[in-house]
């Protein structure tokens, strides 16, 4: 008789109810064990990969990884997307700095906490594609370090580093134009860049059919090329963790993770369920001059995932 020996991997994964029955051991897995650290924020884990291979796998911000994948860091995501989230409200302007729409952010300074941070990508696209502002016009006050430490040497000129900065009491105080992500900033001179977010975020998802994809899962390269079957097994427990959660979720616990007017799963996995949203936050990458090449999804994700979903 012989036994499958069980390949235990040190895991960085946030605490979600479609991650439960991973960590917490109910879904029994043939193969593959978990040494889950608990991190926190998560968004932790995501510098320590990038940095220093801290873990077998993590959990990423999904610009990070194509940030980290620009630079050949020795990971690979597999098409698994734990948080998503429409970024229309996330940027915000001083009414009494000039900033009253989006076009306002011309030849202006927005605080953002680092360049490649996911919901600043986003958010920035949306601004260019959607409403026309030229992003190369507008000065990118950021607080802290990029998780890619390589990307500073690389920023693009209108990218100005100053660590530690107090992005929302610079905003409320006017020094700064406008913010992306930059938390609540008490201040009533301070409003909504895009007005109607919530609208417009919902005729972002009608008209193009695009659900912001924030994170990923990532996989050491070597674990990956030692294994060959590992890339698809871990897609399926991802799955079927997230299908035992769906199973006996509430309607409210769907749409915490999700929007409104998401119907049916609010967190789809795989390429073909994702490509429109994949290929637009790997072209946001590409224009806003933080990958130097358009990534597919296919050059995206681990071979053994490609068609899955």
């Amino acid at each position: 008789m012989t036994t499958t020996s069980v390949l235990t991997l040190h895991t960085a994964i946030g605490s979600y109810g479609h991650h439960a029955a991973l960590k917490d051991g109910s879904l029994k897995l043939d193969r593959i064990g978990f040494n889950f650290e608990d991190v926190s924020p998560i968004t932790t884990a995501f510098r320590r990969m990038c940095r220093n291979l801290d873990f077998d796998i993590s959990e990423m911000a999904i610009t990070t990884y194509l940030t980290a994948k620009t630079y050949g860091k020795a990971f690979t995501a597999i098409p698994i997307f734990p948080v998503r989230g429409f970024a229309h409200n996330a940027a915000v302007g001083n009414t009494k700095a000039g900033v009253n729409g989006p076009k306002d952010l011309e030849g202006k300074k927005a605080g953002v906490r680092a360049y490649t941070v996911t919901t600043g990508v986003w958010a920035r696209g949306i601004l260019a594609s959607e409403y026309g502002v030229d992003l190369n016009k507008v000065t990118w006050v950021l607080a802290d370090e990029e998780h890619v430490d390589d990307f500073h040497k690389d920023a693009p000129p209108n990218a100005q580093y100053q660590l530690g900065a107090d992005l929302g009491k610079m905003l409320a105080e006017g020094e700064l134009a406008a913010g992306i992500g930059v938390g609540r900033v008490e201040s009533p001179d301070v409003k909504p860049v895009i007005p109607n977010a919530g609208a417009a975020a919902k005729a972002y998802y009608t008209d193009k059919g695009i659900y912001p994809i924030n994170h990923t899962v990532v996989v050491k390269n070597e674990l990956l090329e030692a294994h060959p079957w590992l890339a698809g097994a871990l897609f399926e427990a991802f799955k079927e963790s997230k299908e035992k959660w769906l199973a006996s979720a509430s309607d409210e616990d769907k749409k915490k993770v999700g929007a409104d007017f998401i119907e049916g799963d609010p967190l789809p996995i795989g390429i073909a369920n994702n490509r429109k949203a994949l290929e637009t936050i790997a072209g946001f990458a590409y224009d806003q001059k933080i990958t130097k090449q358009r990534y597919t999804p296919e050059d995206m994700f681990a071979k053994g995932t490609l068609n899955l979903s």
